[in-house]
């Protein structure tokens, strides 16, 4: 029996990746997992001492995270479509930029101990935007908690995504340059990302969402 397709869609922060699930879950009647960033309680004074509060960030996010893989990716994958903004993997890229030492090591031990129960996606779609352009985005939405968001950070954030990308292979990876892609307004814009992404499921023998064939 073919099963229903799992896509997980990822990239920087302002990136866009929370629209382009929102709408792809949408449109193919799609469960959706949205990640809840907001509830972070240690996200707004990380924001202003990273290295004071990147430990206390990174966990929660990683336990945040695992509680939502098990509460709605394990039951939906193999019995109905599924769109997240997010991979479970984007916890330790997260760590490694922000972790060292005694703190980065224990960090490890948990994301490895919990990642055995978390189920992989068919395809992630991985979207690219220059640093300009990600700084332009997220001051747009206006987030209180991103409003001092330092541009040196979003640059190293980009340079983490390119090169953790570069090297995994746990799932297929579609990447996607968002610079001239108007994803909240453009219907020609999320047309083409729509074609695009069902041309990677079917190179990588996954089948069509549903119900949208």
């Amino acid at each position: 029996m073919i099963q229903p397709a799992y896509i997980a869609v990822e990239g920087v922060i302002g990136v866009g990746k929370t629209t382009l699930a929102r709408w792809l879950s949408g449109y193919f009647d799609a469960a959706a997992l949205l990640e809840i960033v907001e509830e972070n309680p240690f996200l707004q004074d990380f924001y202003g001492d990273r290295v004071r509060y990147a430990f206390q960030t990174e966990t929660f996010f990683l336990l945040s995270r695992y509680r939502q893989q098990l509460a709605i990716v394990r039951p939906s994958v193999g019995t109905q479509p599924l769109v997240s903004d997010y991979i479970f993997a984007k916890n330790r890229l997260f760590a490694e930029l922000n972790l060292a030492g005694d703190e980065w090591e224990l960090f490890l031990q948990l994301y490895a101990a919990l990642s055995e129960r978390v189920p992989r996606p068919d395809l992630v779609v991985y979207l690219q935007a220059d640093v300009d352009t990600l700084m332009e985005r997220i001051a747009q939405r206006d987030r209180i908690f991103e409003r001092n968001m330092e541009r040196g950070y979003i640059a190293q954030l980009r340079t983490a995504y390119d090169s953790f990308f570069a090297s995994y292979t746990e799932t297929p990876v579609l990447a996607i340059d968002t610079n001239n892609l108007d994803l909240v307004r453009d219907d020609t814009a999320r047309a083409q990302t729509l074609s695009t992404i069902r041309a990677a499921l079917a190179g990588y023998h996954q089948p069509a969402l549903l119900p949208h064939t």
